[in-house]
């Protein structure tokens, strides 16, 4: 079979549409706001990491804020997400705070790992959001095994996590993809398809679109616009409500674009500048402030970007004035000390399509 290539369709497509009715204009607005709060954090975090303030290399998701938006969005409290490197705004749903993450980039006691880590391997139980491991996609397989656990259980929870298109190639995507197709596993695999792994583009890397890989291993597969947030949110609602019916895993392929480098020290040069022309025209932050101002009953896209400015310059300001963690607390939490805590019901102050279910 030919190699495909896949590329961004023309700007007004129709994309640009509601992309179902489960979404109230609340709910519209929220998924805004994630956006929005992530590539602000996002950037601010860049800016901290230039003044030396931010440890080690820094990795952002310039571009693909719908996939984590929409997806987190669309599960229950109850459910757990595998967040990655590129997911920021599956935390903020969830309910980590700004300050907590900007934190956790400058190794402050108040970020969510305490000052053990400076970078993106962090979660909050509490949230239902697991901390990512490398290499990747090893997350697929500890999604598998939630999902494995919530069945023996007979419990209505669905597991969902991210990775890109370059983990398709490494085994345990395949070993995952298998041990949940064989035991119907309520879990769902968001392939963040975005162009490259590092610097490999699509053609070099596989011969089929991943996509098809889906049905090799009798999954059900489905490809979205990956910068359109309310279309992945649908698609996932529809994946989440599968699992729960009994009907396995979904494969769902989220065709976007990494518009910045793999890391903060990778300039793209082997990206062409016109690729990421075409696919600034689909920004996703854009498309959906377009959809909100198109509404009856218009949204003042401009104030909420203030709103979400000044909350990000105020989480800076806390973050900044963390203190580094006390060095006497560096073995804290390596060993468990009597009964392990609760990891709760993950009912966090989020927005979430599926937060009213019991």
């Amino acid at each position: 079979m030919a190699t495909q290539t896949l590329r961004p369709a023309a700007a007004g497509e129709p994309g640009d549409a509601p992309a179902g009715d489960h979404l109230t204009r609340s709910d519209r607005i929220e998924l805004l706001r994630a956006m929005l709060l992530m590539r602000g954090i996002e950037q601010r975090a860049m800016t901290l990491y230039r003044q030396g303030r931010v440890p080690g290399s820094f990795y952002d998701g310039y571009g693909q804020e719908a996939i984590s938006a929409g997806a987190a969005f669309a599960m229950a409290p109850q459910d757990r997400l595998c967040v990655l490197h590129r997911d920021l705004a599956a935390h903020l749903v969830r309910g980590v705070a700004p300050a907590r993450i900007l934190a956790q980039y400058m190794g402050r006691a108040t970020g969510v790992t305490g000052g053990r880590d400076g970078n993106v391997h962090f979660g909050d139980r509490a949230l239902g959001c697991v901390g990512m491991v490398s290499m990747l996609p090893d997350m697929m397989l500890v999604a598998t095994g939630m999902a494995m656990a919530f069945k023996l259980r007979g419990e209505r929870r669905v597991a969902l996590t991210f990775f890109g298109d370059g983990a398709t190639s490494r085994g345990d995507f395949h070993e995952a993809l298998n041990w949940a197709a064989v035991q119907r596993l309520p879990v769902i695999f968001v392939l963040e398809n975005n162009q490259y792994a590092y610097s490999t583009p699509l053609d070099k890397q596989f011969a089929v679109p991943p996509i098809e890989r889906a049905s090799a291993y009798g999954v059900a597969g489905e490809t979205v616009d990956g910068n359109d947030v309310e279309a992945v949110f649908e698609v996932v609602r529809a994946a989440r409500e599968r699992a729960l019916a009994g009907g396995g895993p979904t494969l769902i392929e989220a065709v976007t674009m990494r518009m910045h480098g793999h890391a903060a020290h990778d300039d793209m040069r082997y990206v062409p500048r016109e690729q990421l022309a075409a696919w600034a025209r689909r920004d996703p932050i854009d498309r959906q402030a377009r959809r909100l101002a198109a509404l009856p009953d218009p949204v003042d896209v401009e104030a909420l970007r203030a709103a979400v400015q000044a909350e990000i310059d105020a989480a800076t300001e806390e973050a900044l004035a963390a203190p580094m963690p006390d060095p006497a607390t560096a073995t804290d939490g390596v060993f468990c000390e009597g009964e392990p805590e609760p990891l709760g019901d993950g009912r966090a102050p989020w927005s979430g399509f599926a937060r009213t279910e019991a």
